[in-house]
């Protein structure tokens, strides 16, 4: 069973891992994608962006590090 606790109302913990609610215009632009290349001087740079995220009352939870 999952254990949510709720630190206030846009961050809660889930099962010891943290989230943080976003509005969906408010959502970071790593959101948008899972990966993305960028080619720079130095070589190619790989840019992961957001795969843990789940929508809990009207806010959409992404993992905070």
């Amino acid at each position: 069973m999952n254990k949510i606790k709720i630190v206030n109302k846009e961050k809660i913990t889930l099962n010891g891992v943290k989230y943080k609610g976003y509005n969906v215009g408010d959502l970071p632009p790593t959101f948008a994608y899972r990966q993305k290349e960028t080619e720079t001087d130095e070589g190619v740079v790989i840019d992961f962006g957001t795969k843990d995220w789940f929508n809990h009352k009207g806010l959409t939870y992404i993992k905070h590090s």
